[in-house]
């Protein structure tokens, strides 16, 4: 059975593909501003994205939920959302107050623009659930088969049709019970802007804490998508972009940690550095420490200390909860469309509320993570970048050489193709389901290039490698799509049972033979360390409800090549 974290994971992951979008909607909007260039087409382009955001969840996250990210799951996303909103909206009835006194002529466009701002609370729940939904049945229905006279409806035709009809059962419940559902999301945010200072505070440390294992992105999209309410448009995020003066409490803290506080961070571990290995440490801290400042991303920083020193990441989830609070009490509102950086705080300069405080609490931030992190790593010897005797940074870089692809070195450091179930990322992890952790070498992986390897779980690997995460992902997916010939080379090597291509299929068991669709549809399998890569004639063929039983996962890549991880 799946642990909790192995099951959210993917949430997390999904939830960071329709928010990549986020940061070319606030340019947009506040380009095309007043205060700025004062260009309507660019402001309404970011408004098309902001109005938006439920469809672009229901793509994403349906994409982060199928098994191979086809199209026909984002489709099945988005005929499930908008089945479930228009559905959704012919339940909701309009108070006649709200209609009293209007000539008849206005009735019709005063009904539709209060179920269109009713229906704004749900936009983006229902684009997560329609997404979620999109997912799981194009993994469930898309090697589905339907008699022959139907053949044009199976397989991924066969998804969004059922995915409408899942929309439909999401509409009567979400119409049935929306007084209850957005009864309890504005309690949640009546409670969270009751809570003041307290509950900011608590905010913070557990955005930071739970970043540890990724699934910080799920309470981020409650506060910056759902929270408050301001003419119709909810979330602290988008309330900030929509002109809401109270908009930005769960934004605002952010920026002195990132802008400032991480990076004295930076400058307190070079100078605590050992003298020989100051050198060799220098240029990555002040590449962290100008990603942290310039465009907010921390986890690079962040996990050179978060596990060889936890004392210096709990003081550092203090500080951003304190941060969070204060800068409350002193009546700061800040926004970001990507992250709490330099670029984003002089773009929206205009929209915040009391900015230049911010230059006045960020050296007293920067001030305060210098001292309290040098003292910490002198006081007790902690071993961060440039302390320890075989310190990561002083490894040889390891990247690809001439006869190995980046990939294939990930890949190989990994435990090999066959120890790799699932291959993923977001913005600055790999997202991985192992076989077995024991074959990991986290020594090389660091020499690649890792800042940090988490193990949420039993199965759960995270590599932590910045922005190039993506890139990663992409190269070790196209490197396991040939077979991972070139990482099983310098990994692991193959069973000695291994079958090369075009052998006899007596050793692939008879319950996978079933479920590829039979001999006739197998043009050849091999036997790798802890799975099977198989080519098939037909993927339409595959039985996936057969083959989810019969194997631990499977994944159909580019080609007609199934890779089975064996049971």
């Amino acid at each position: 059975m799946k642990s909790l974290i192995e099951t959210l994971q993917p949430l997390g992951r999904a939830l960071m593909l329709p928010i990549a979008v986020l940061p070319l909607a606030a340019l947009l909007l506040r380009l095309g501003q007043p205060d700025l260039l004062d260009i309507g087409l660019l402001g309404a382009a970011g408004n098309a994205i902001f109005g938006h955001l439920g469809l672009l969840f229901a793509i994403g996250v349906a994409a982060g939920f199928a098994r191979d990210a086809n199209g026909a799951a984002c489709l099945a996303g988005v005929t499930c959302f908008l089945v479930a909103g228009q559905g959704t909206e012919s339940f909701l009835n309009v108070p006649p107050d709200m209609l009293k006194g209007l000539p008849d002529s206005a009735l019709a466009m005063a009904s539709q623009a209060y179920r269109d701002q009713a229906l704004a609370k749900l936009d983006v729940p229902l684009g997560i659930v329609s997404g979620l939904l999109g997912g799981k049945l194009y993994n469930r229905f898309s090697t589905f088969k339907v008699p022959e006279y139907l053949a044009f409806f199976g397989g991924r035709r066969l998804v969004p049709i059922i995915s409408g009809l899942a929309g439909l059962v999401l509409a009567v419940v979400a119409g049935l019970g929306f007084a209850p559902i957005t009864g309890a999301i504005d309690a949640l945010s009546f409670g969270l802007s009751r809570s003041g200072e307290i509950g900011l505070f608590a905010y913070g440390v557990l955005n930071r804490l739970l970043l540890i294992t990724g699934l910080h992105h799920i309470i981020n999209n409650v506060v910056w998508f759902l929270l408050g309410d301001y003419h119709g448009v909810t979330g602290d995020l988008r309330r900030f972009f929509a002109g809401d003066p109270d908009a930005g409490q769960f934004m605002t803290g952010f920026f002195p940690v990132m802008m400032f506080g991480l990076p004295a961070a930076c400058l307190a571990i070079y100078h605590e550095a050992r003298a020989e290995q100051r050198q060799a440490v220098a240029g990555m801290l002040l590449s962290l420490a100008l990603t942290s400042c310039l465009t907010g991303v921390t986890e690079p920083i962040e996990f050179t200390f978060m596990f060889l020193a936890p004392a210096l990441y709990a003081i550092h989830a203090l500080l951003t909860g304190a941060a969070m609070a204060l800068c409350d009490v002193l009546g700061m509102r800040l926004g970001f469309g990507f992250s709490a950086g330099l670029f984003d705080y002089v773009l929206n300069f205009g929209k915040a509320t009391h900015p230049l405080l911010l230059l006045v609490i960020g050296p007293v931030y920067a001030l305060l993570y210098y001292g309290l992190f040098r003292f910490s790593i002198r006081r007790f010897n902690l071993p961060t970048p440039g302390r320890a005797t075989a310190d990561a940074a002083a490894l040889p870089n390891a990247a690809a050489s001439d006869e190995q692809t980046r990939g294939a070195s990930f890949i190989a450091a990994l435990g090999g193709a066959g120890n790799l179930v699932s291959v993923a990322a977001c913005t600055t992890r790999l997202r991985l389901i192992i076989a077995d952790q024991s074959l990991i070498d986290e020594a090389r992986l660091k020499a690649l290039g890792a800042r940090g390897v988490v193990k949420p779980s039993a199965r759960s690997v995270q590599v932590v490698l910045g922005p190039i995460a993506d890139a990663v992902a992409d190269e070790m997916q196209a490197e396991l799509a040939v077979g991972g010939r070139t990482s099983q080379a310098a990994g692991p090597q193959p069973l000695p049972d291994e079958h090369p291509e075009g052998e006899d299929l007596s050793a692939l068991p008879a319950v996978l033979i079933e479920a590829l669709g039979g001999p006739a549809n197998i043009v050849s399998s091999r036997r790798l360390e802890g799975r099977w890569r198989v080519e098939v004639v037909s993927e339409r063929a595959v039985a996936g409800p057969d083959l989810d039983g019969a194997c631990q996962g499977w994944a159909m890549l580019s080609g007609n090549v199934a890779h089975i991880v064996a049971t």
